[in-house]
């Protein structure tokens, strides 16, 4: 993922990159998406983008492993975290999906993850401490709440799943308060063009749109102009 190609992901959200994904195969049906209505704690930040870095993570239960291996999992959970290609994303799935009680995301936990070079959040459990997360550090989840229960890390560096959506270690990931989706290691190459040509024929509707006197004849002659543009 070239500089400019980051820059640009940022400043558009995952509708768009969607659409330019499909742009870039050259077809419909690109369905590498979350499914449903997901929270986001920063809705007007720039989109989250970075490789993945995955976990497993429960709170509705005690764990019932000793506790110093439970503390030396979380230790080698935030040691992952830490390395890897950069930018990354933090993704991780509740196993207590759809009963999540265990806000993994506060106040805390989003600082260290800022700190640790990190850019976001993706999660289909719980967050907490809004207006008191850091800023540019969206967490994009799957519900708010209280509690962190008993929240502890099961797995890490493995493949999850959230909100349908199969995400593995190291994909290249797009989110915000749209929800996210994982772009396609093999049309990364071709995606900034995509995006580009997508915003540029975009506009000959949406302009077209907000004029004065705009009716059916230059809506036809508009949609016109913008499907030759597509092909």
């Amino acid at each position: 993922m070239t500089p400019s190609l980051l820059e640009l992901l940022r400043s558009v959200d995952t509708p768009t990159v969607c659409n330019a994904i499909e742009v870039a195969q050259g077809k419909r049906g690109f369905d590498a998406f979350t499914r449903g209505t997901m929270l986001c704690s920063a809705p007007d930040e720039p989109a989250i983008v970075g490789y993945a870095r995955t976990a497993k993570i429960a709170a509705v239960s005690p764990p019932t492993e000793a506790p110093d291996v439970i503390r030396e999992r979380r230790m080698s959970y935030y040691k992952y975290m830490a390395q890897g290609p950069t930018p990354s994303v933090a993704v991780i799935e509740d196993t207590d999906y759809p009963n999540c009680i265990g806000a993994y995301w506060g106040e805390i936990n989003t600082t260290i993850h800022k700190g640790l070079g990190m850019s976001g959040a993706l999660t289909n459990g719980v967050m907490r401490d809004l207006g008191d997360l850091p800023d540019r550090f969206p967490v994009v989840a799957g519900s708010i709440g209280p509690s962190h229960g008993f929240v502890h890390v099961k797995e890490i560096d493995t493949p999850v799943l959230v909100f349908g959506l199969n995400i593995s270690p190291g994909d290249l990931i797009h989110a915000d308060r749209h929800g996210a989706l994982v772009i396609p290691a093999e049309i990364i190459e071709d995606l900034e063009a995509a995006i580009r040509k997508l915003l540029q024929t975009e506009r000959i509707v949406l302009d077209a749109a907000v004029k004065d006197g705009f009716d059916f004849a230059a809506f036809e002659t508009a949609w016109s102009e913008f499907e030759k543009s597509r092909t």
